[in-house]
């Protein structure tokens, strides 16, 4: 009798694990299943955007509420409460944050904002998964090749926090489009665009509009995750996606810094690739264009180096909404005096020999990129390009830069390196006589000059 009333508890006891067990799964699978697209076209898009065709958070279209209130998010959440309190967990939980941009980069902020509990993303690309995709997206499949990255994150990420509310918009980012991407007073943006253009505009937008902002600049054609840091704009060195993106906020916009960026001091380990059309011959890239302004040249990316600069961004988010404090590690350049001099030198001849230096549109850090970058530490009338190295300051003492062509601004695009005594020389000179007397020399500098031009996106 004894053996039954055990036996009796026994199953008891695995009837009440199995009820609780039961409860908590369908709590969790009480949304639909997502739908599986492997091929959207522009009337799908439409339409499962219009349409809510993809499955829905129950607190969509709703304000958020409390999520840690809720059993199973505040379990899914413990460890960042754990670290955070929860206090500031309630604050990221509470948050809205749009990300725009969801490639390498994108897609790995995102998805690791929403792990930490954000509870509003928009978010917003007009691009699609393509299968050279895969080796640095977070998610997707390649079942998902053909959707829009947009709807592809969605789907995905309905599965891993179906409480988040999750707005997606397949749309380019520009000035249309701007009342509806940056309203509704999110707590953070997420710049992950690697267009110039776009850039350009997404960050003056929020600056005008008074949004946190934090950007992400070239993660392409490096290796070295240790040398990622968070920095201001002013201080990105080493990128030239930052470079030129800084200098057209100063020179377009009035802005000079104080947007945080996420940026690589590792020099890039590879270049654009030549573009080849259909016939695998060399063609104009722009001629392919789909978006103007947009690249259509492949840089090569390891698909680890994106991934770790999303994780940086969001974890940088997350920390800014819950209130913690992080001491970034400060970027240290030790031969910044150097330039510093080449840069004064400039200003006070452009003040000797115009009156002003109001058409100096460089800073110290894009006369490093002339320097180094375009001259090697040489004057542009020197036949033998050297690495860059300490003895290229022996030389620098002499020199000094000034403008190639005396009628336009002292820009990037416009400033070689020459010694005193040809500085002279050159500015008595036209540039007209200088191609007509000196066709090798004029070609080579067109040359170097077209390539920064090329580089900062003019």
């Amino acid at each position: 009798m004894e053996e039954k009333v055990k036996i009796l508890a026994i199953i008891g006891a695995g009837a009440v694990l199995g009820s609780a067990a039961t409860l908590a799964i369908s709590k969790l699978l009480s949304n639909p299943m997502p739908i599986n697209n492997q091929s959207v076209g522009k009337e799908y898009i439409s339409e499962a955007v219009n349409s809510n065709e993809l499955p829905q958070s129950k607190y969509n279209g709703m304000a958020t509420p409390n999520l840690l209130t809720d059993e199973v998010v505040s379990e899914q959440l413990t460890r960042n409460i754990q670290f955070f309190g929860l206090e500031a967990q309630q604050k990221v939980t509470a948050s809205y944050v749009v990300v725009i941009g969801l490639g390498g980069v994108g897609s790995h902020a995102a998805s690791m904002l929403l792990r930490s509990g954000v509870g509003r993303l928009l978010l917003v690309d007009f691009d699609q998964v393509t299968v050279s995709s895969l080796n640095r997206h977070a998610v997707a499949t390649r079942e998902d090749v053909g959707t829009p990255k947009a709807l592809c994150l969605k789907k995905h990420f309905q599965s891993i926090f179906p409480e988040c509310h999750i707005n997606a918009k397949v749309i380019l980012y520009d000035s249309l489009s701007e009342e509806e991407i940056l309203s509704g007073h999110p707590d953070f943006v997420l710049d992950c665009i690697d267009n110039i253009d776009t850039k350009v505009a997404l960050l003056a937008a929020c600056v005008r509009r008074g949004l946190k902002v934090l950007s992400a600049t070239g993660a392409g054609a490096r290796a070295d995750p240790t040398r990622i840091r968070v920095a201001d704009l002013r201080e990105s060195t080493n990128d030239p996606l930052s470079r030129a993106v800084r200098h057209r906020l100063r020179k377009d916009h009035g802005i000079d810094g104080g947007i945080p960026v996420v940026f690589s001091l590792e020099k890039p380990k590879a270049k654009l690739l030549p573009f080849k059309g259909p016939s695998g011959e060399e063609e104009n890239p722009s001629d392919y264009q789909i978006v103007p302004g947009f690249r259509v040249r492949i840089i090569p990316v390891l698909g680890t180096i994106p991934a770790i600069f999303g994780q940086v961004m969001a974890s940088y988010v997350a920390t800014q909404l819950a209130g913690l404090q992080v001491q970034m590690e400060p970027v240290v350049n030790f031969d910044t005096d150097h330039y510093r001099i080449l840069h004064q030198r400039l200003i006070e001849h452009e003040e000797l020999l115009y009156g002003t230096s109001m058409q100096v549109e460089v800073d110290v850090e894009e006369v490093m990129y002339i320097a180094k970058e375009l001259w090697h530490g040489r004057s542009a009338r020197d036949l033998s390009i050297k690495d860059v190295g300490r003895a290229m300051w022996r030389s620098v003492n002499e020199l000094m830069l000034v403008r190639w062509d005396q009628t336009k601004p002292a820009s990037v695009s416009n400033l070689i390196l020459l010694r005193f005594k040809e500085a002279d020389e050159h500015e008595l000179k036209s540039l007209e006589n200088i191609k007509e007397e000196e066709p090798e020399f004029f070609a080579r500098v067109t040359s170097v000059l077209k390539r920064a031009e090329l580089e900062f996106g003019f």
